[in-house]
Parts: C-alpha cells; structure tokens; sequence
C-alpha cells in the first residue's frame, strides 16, 4: 500500500496571527520577487479587512449538530444557518489568505498558489459585501452566492498542489532541504478548512436540494460502511483494469445492515484511496508471478465509539525508512508523477491527483475532521494494512487549524 500525509496543524487561531505578524517583515523580501503581496493587487481597505478578520477566532461545529440542526430545515432554521455562514465564512477565509500570503521559500509567490488566494480573496469581497441577511429572500440569494462560492474553489486542491510540486523540483535541482515541517503544516490546516468550509458550504446548499431518503443534506443518517466500501472498490478496479489490463479482489468482512450516520462522499473518498493504494502494490508485486494475486480483505468492525475499516493487502509493504515519507506532502511513490511545468492552465487543473502524492494526507484530513483517524502499519516483505478510525458518536469538534 503506497501514498502519502504530514504532521499536525496548529492551533486555534494563532497561525492566522502570526502571518499577520508576520505580513510588515516579509514586505520588503516579497517585494524583490514582484508583485505579489495583497497590498500590491488589492484595496488597501480590503487587505485591511482581511487582516482584521485572519485575528477573529473560527467556530467549530459537530456532526450532530450538523444532524440536529439540520432535522427540520424549516425558513428560520435556514435564516440561522445563512446567518451563521455570512459571519463565520469570511473569518475562515481571511485565516487562509494570510497564511498564503506568509509562505516560506517563496511558494507564496507561485503562480499558482497566487491563483488560488486571489480565489479565496474574491470569495471574501463576495461575502463581505453582501448585506446581512434578514429574511427568507435574503436567505435565497446568499445560497446562489454561496453555490458560486463552492464552484469557485472547485479545483483548488490540484492547483495548490501543482505550487508544491514547483517548489519541490526547484529544491530538488537545488540539491536543499526537502523536510519542510512549515510546508507540511501548513498544507494540513489548509486542507482541512477546505474540508470544513465545504462542508459547511455544501450543507446549507443540500438543505435546499429535494430531500433524499435518510438524508440530512450531506450527511446520510443511516450509512452503511460496507455498501460504501463496496461503491469504492468497484470504481478502484476499474482505474486498475485499465492501468494494469487487471485487478485483485478484494474482500469485505461486514454486515450491509450496520449503519451509522456519517458523510457518504467523505468515506468513499477515503476507501477508494485505501483500496487503490492496495491494489496498486499487489498488481505491481505479482505481475510477473505465476502465482494468483492473493485478494485484498477489507473488515468493518463495529465498535462503541468508533467505526474501524481495516485494509490489509500482501503488496510487500513499506520499508522502515520509508514509513515517514508516505506522510509528507512533498513525497509521491507514483511512476510517472504530474509535471507541473506541462500543466499551464490554472482553470483546467487535473482532478485526479495521482503524482503528487496527496492520497494518504487527504485522507487522514477526512477522517479527523469528525473526530477519526488513519494510521498505517507495514510489514516490508509481506504487506500493509490501513486502519480508518471513524468516530461513531458525531460529538467531536472540527479541529480548526
């Protein structure tokens, strides 16, 4: 089983401040490399607001909540929830364009991480100007600028992720440093608040939808792991039928009928990383064997507080050595990784991450933003197995980076 993740975000809000903090000093160093700081792109008054809003503390919400609140979405429930978002958005935003103004080794520079904090800035002008929200009509309009919103920001994991790899080959060919603990850091939190307001966002836009049965919004009250992890496995073999002209099975120990409320797409994205990584790491192992590919066994178990998925595979495992690169954003182990120099188009970026090693990061991101986790045990030599700890009871607070 191969991919990658990093280490922990920091927390609170002082991130945010200390890239205010930090916003005078880097002036002038920013300044050499062009023009890219806020103030040289933006209204002095808008960069001010920014600011202001990155030293606001973010609010966290719950699953539950999610569920309670969203159980009758009655107008006023609505009301509550847009004003809730009109006020809360912008604080988030801001705490992510300062950081992306305040990047170390000039990746703040980067055209593509440019592109994506002009997003995040025009979201916030979007939010900051639109009038506080007073009744259902309001209510209305801020949804369709909310469904902007979340089309906007659609692609910015891609193309944050061709910025990284920019910097990594430049420091490759440098020859320098490639443990960036700064970087790992800050990709942590900032993909985790693209989890959070997205699902925020994606809620409130859902509660509008025409209801699905045992749906509230986005979260489905009565998930089955299983029927999802099957979902994942199927649309795993298939990219590996057409990579390799071939696929392992894969086995799942698991009763359909178990159920607990949780965000489908959030699971499936997890399994079908977990699941493609085994796959790859068998078919790679036995292509030349005479020997069957031994199938890969994927076990729900149902626990008090958590939900345990565990993916086991005989794919050869991981080195010791390497154990520690499958968790940092600057390490892929796919052949033929996406070269950032080839990709010009910033609207048109690839959906599919596969070379920037992003699968492992963006999964354990998933998982312990309602409260779970991901770990990976290998045994280099035989195989590898994935546990993906859900967190059954919904109380957990967003880890806020």
């Amino acid at each position: 089983m191969l991919a990658s993740l990093a280490p922990q975000w920091s927390a609170g809000f002082g991130f945010a401040a200390r890239a205010f903090a930090k916003t005078a000093a880097s002036a002038a160093r920013q300044g050499a490399i062009g023009s890219v700081r806020l103030i040289d792109s933006f209204h002095k008054e808008t960069v001010d607001d920014i600011f202001a809003h990155a030293l606001k503390k973010q609010t966290g919400v719950s699953l539950k909540y999610m569920l309670d609140f969203g159980q009758n979405p009655i107008e006023r429930q609505l009301l509550l929830s847009a004003q809730f978002l009109h006020k809360e958005l912008p604080v988030r935003l801001a705490h992510r364009v300062a950081e992306l103004e305040n990047l170390p080794y000039g990746l703040s520079a980067k055209k593509h991480i440019l592109q994506v904090r002009d997003w995040y800035v025009e979201s916030f002008r979007d939010l900051r100007s639109f009038p506080h929200v007073k009744d259902a009509a309001d209510e209305l309009k801020f949804t369709e600028l909310l469904r902007g919103i979340y089309r906007r920001h659609a692609n910015a994991v891609p193309v944050m992720a061709k910025g990284v790899s920019e910097l990594r080959e430049e420091l490759r060919l440098q020859q320098r440093l490639t443990e960036l603990p700064e970087i790992h850091q800050f990709l942590d939190g900032f993909y985790l608040s693209r989890i959070g307001i997205r699902i925020l966002i994606g809620q409130h836009i859902a509660l509008h939808e025409p209801s699905k049965p045992n749906h509230i919004g986005l979260i489905c009250t009565k998930c089955s792991p299983v029927l999802v992890a099957q979902d994942a496995i199927n649309d795993a073999r298939s990219i590996c039928m057409r990579e390799y002209g071939d696929a392992p099975e894969v086995s799942v120990y698991g009763s359909p009928d178990f159920v607990f409320p949780y965000v489908p797409s959030h699971l499936h994205h997890m399994l079908f990383e977990l699941v493609k990584n085994s796959l790859r790491a068998v078919q790679d192992r036995f292509a030349d064997s005479d020997d069957a590919a031994p199938p890969i066994r994927l076990v729900v178990a149902e626990g008090g507080e958590d939900v345990t998925l565990k993916v086991s595979d005989e794919g050869g495992g991981i080195p010791r050595s390497g154990l520690a690169n499958i968790w940092t954003y600057l390490y892929s182990t796919a052949k033929s990784p996406v070269d950032p120099r080839q990709v010009e188009d910033v609207d048109s970026g690839p959906v599919v991450l596969a070379g920037y090693g992003y699968g492992l990061p963006i999964s354990r991101l998933y998982a312990r933003y309602f409260g779970g986790d991901l770990q990976i045990i290998s045994m280099e030599g035989y195989g590898t197995d994935a546990y993906l700890h859900l967190n059954r009871l919904g109380t957990s607070q967003e880890p806020l980076p």
